[in-house]
C-alpha cells in the first residue's frame, strides 16, 4: 500500500512496508517559491503536486489529516526522508522559513479577526469610563453632591462639562434645590471639567466602536447575528478566538465560553460545574427558570455553533430558521419542564436506626 508524505521540501510517494520512495515531486530551489507552497499547506489546502502523485497510483493513504480526500489518513513513520538526501541544505530550510514567516504575517487580515480586537477594545472602555465616572462623583460631588441623585453616565459628565459651577446645573434642569456643597475655585473647576470633557470623549467613541462592531458581525455572520444579535455574536467570536476556531468548536465548549473560571474550580473542587456562560446574556436563558436555563443553554449552543459553520463556510442564509427551531425548542422544554427538580435527600438528613442493645 502506497502513503502520500509531504516534507517541506518535497511530496513522496512511499511504500508501507518496504519504506522505500516509489515517486516524488521535490520543491523548487527558489526560496520564494517553496514558501508559497507551505503557507498553502498551513491554510490546509492540497498541493496539486499530491494530487498528481496519487492520481498515478490510483489509490494510496496519507499521513496527514488535511489529505483525507485523498485517501485514508494513517501513522507513518518518515523519518528516513531527509532533505539533505535530495539537495536541500539546513541554510536552505532557514531561508524558505524566514520568507514563509513574512509571507504569511503580509496576508489580509479577516474582518473576524479585527472583530475580536473590537470587543477587547470595547471592554477596556467599558472598564476606564466606569473608573473615570467614579472619579467624577467623588470630585464633583466636593461641589453638587445632590447632583448624582438627579442624573448618571452621559448625562452626568455631559452637564459639569457644559457648565462646571452647580448654579448653570441648576438652571438648566430648572431645579429647586439647596446644594450643600462647598465652591471650587476657577482652577479646580476648570480641571473637574477637562475630567468630564474626557469622559464624554469616551462616551462618543464606546457609541462608535459598537457601531463598527455591529456593522461587521451583520457583514461577516450574518446567520449568528440573526440567531444571537451583534453584541452576544461579536462576544462569542471574540472568546472562542475568532470564527473558524468558533466553528470548530463542539457544542458543550461554545456552551461554556466566558465561564472557563467556573469550570476550572468545578475541576479543582468538585463544586458543581456551570450550565453557561456567555450565553447567559440571551433573553431566553437568563430570565427562564434556573431548572431550564442549563438545557436551553445548551439548545442555543448547538444553534450558534450551526450558525457559525454556516458563517464560516459562507453558506447560504438560514438564520431566521435557526431562530425559529431554537424557539421551538424553548417552548417544548418550558412545556416539558414547568416545575423544579425536587431536591434529594442527602443521607446526614435519614434517621438514624436505634440502638437496640
Amino acid at each position: 500500500m502506497a502513503v502520500l508524505v509531504t516534507k517541506w521540501f518535497g511530496v513522496f510517494l512511499c511504500d508501507e512496508k518496504t519504506n522505500k520512495i516509489i515517486d516524488k515531486t521535490l520543491m523548487s530551489l527558489d526560496p520564494d517559491l517553496t514558501a508559497e507552497k507551505l503557507a498553502l499547506i498551513q491554510k490546509g489546502q492540497i498541493l496539486q503536486e499530491e494530487r498528481d502523485l496519487v492520481a498515478k497510483t490510483g489509490k494510496a493513504s496519507v499521513s496527514e489529516r488535511r489529505q483525507s480526500e485523498l485517501g485514508r489518513p494513517e501513522m507513518y513513520d518518515s523519518s528516513f526522508i531527509k532533505p539533505e538526501n535530495f539537495g536541500f541544505t539546513p541554510e536552505m530550510m532557514h531561508e524558505v522559513m524566514i520568507r514563509l514567516g513574512k509571507l504569511r504575517t503580509s496576508e489580509p487580515v479577516p474582518r473576524d479577526r479585527n472583530l475580536v480586537q473590537a470587543i477587547r477594545y470595547l471592554d477596556s472602555l467599558h472598564e476606564t469610563c466606569n473608573l473615570i465616572d467614579e472619579r467624577l462623583h467623588e470630585w464633583y460631588g466636593m461641589h453638587f453632591p445632590e447632583f448624582s441623585d438627579i442624573a448618571n453616565d452621559r448625562k452626568y459628565s455631559d452637564l459639569i462639562a457644559n457648565h462646571g459651577e452647580r448654579e448653570g446645573i441648576i438652571e438648566e434642569l430648572n431645579l429647586n434645590i439647596q446644594s450643600m456643597g462647598a465652591d471650587f475655585d476657577s482652577e479646580d473647576m476648570n480641571s473637574v471639567r477637562s475630567l468630564a470633557e474626557n469622559l464624554s470623549n469616551m462616551y462618543d467613541e464606546r457609541e462608535r466602536i459598537e457601531e463598527y462592531i455591529e456593522s461587521i458581525v451583520k457583514e461577516t455572520c450574518p446567520n449568528m447575528c440573526e440567531l444571537l444579535g451583534g453584541p452576544l455574536a461579536a462576544r462569542l467570536i471574540s472568546l472562542a478566538g475568532g470564527l473558524e476556531r468558533l466553528s470548530s468548536l463542539p457544542s458543550s465548549t461554545v456552551q461554556l465560553l466566558g465561564a472557563e473560571k467556573a469550570m476550572f474550580r468545578h475541576l479543582r473542587s468538585g463544586k458543581r460545574p456551570p450550565k453557561h456562560g456567555v450565553l447567559y446574556q440571551y433573553p431566553a436563558v437568563h430570565r427562564g427558570p434556573y431548572w431550564q436555563r442549563g438545557k436551553i443553554a445548551r439548545s442555543l449552543a448547538g444553534k450558534a455553533l450551526t450558525a457559525a459553520k454556516i458563517d464560516n463556510y459562507k453558506g447560504e442564509y438560514r438564520g431566521d430558521v435557526l431562530l425559529k427551531e431554537f424557539e421551538t425548542r424553548v417552548e417544548d422544554i418550558q412545556r416539558r419542564y414547568p416545575d423544579p427538580p425536587k431536591k434529594k435527600k442527602s443521607s446526614s438528613s435519614k434517621k438514624k436506626r436505634p440502638n437496640r442493645r
